[in-house]
């Protein structure tokens, strides 16, 4: 393949990828090389993107902000004069929650354990997908590298 850059003559871009009809080709370059060594060609950007979430600390990050919203909707609404919009039906659902400083607080300790469970299902759900998505992307491509596997014999 004739290069149109005189500085990379083999027809290889700087990264190292070749460029085969307008379309990366990194099949016979990475043969043979380690895993190790092909993820240090990723870059951080793209990494991040497929970093597992912790689960502890995504469910703690949704309690807290859960937990400061029912307090700070529940502290506007003692404020506020005039009836509750409602806020006091929680109350079905988190057991002791009224529409007053101690329903606040038993509110955003119950908005905490609901928040941090929901949390933890989310990152759960999202690292488990993630997981089986890149198996698979893989596992395709392997087969695709072995499908011709007789035609060298």
């Amino acid at each position: 393949m004739k290069a149109d850059n005189p500085d990379q003559p083999d027809g290889r871009l700087p990264d190292g990828d070749a460029l085969v009809g307008g379309k990366f080709d990194t099949g016979d370059l990475d043969a043979g090389v380690p895993d190790e060594a092909l993820n240090d060609r990723l870059p951080d950007s793209a990494a991040l993107l497929f970093a597992p979430l912790d689960k502890r600390a995504f469910g703690t990050a949704i309690g807290a902000a859960s937990a400061l919203l029912l307090g700070a909707t529940t502290a506007a609404m003692l404020l506020r004069p005039g009836p509750s919009a409602g806020l006091g039906l929680l109350a079905n659902y988190f057991t002791g929650y009224s529409v007053s400083g101690t329903g606040a607080l038993i509110g955003a300790a119950w908005a905490f354990a609901v928040g941090f469970v929901a949390g933890w299902l989310i990152a759960f759900t999202r690292n488990l997908t993630l997981a089986v998505s890149l198996f698979l992307i893989r596992s395709r491509m392997e087969l695709d590298e072995a499908s011709d596997f007789l035609d060298h014999i």
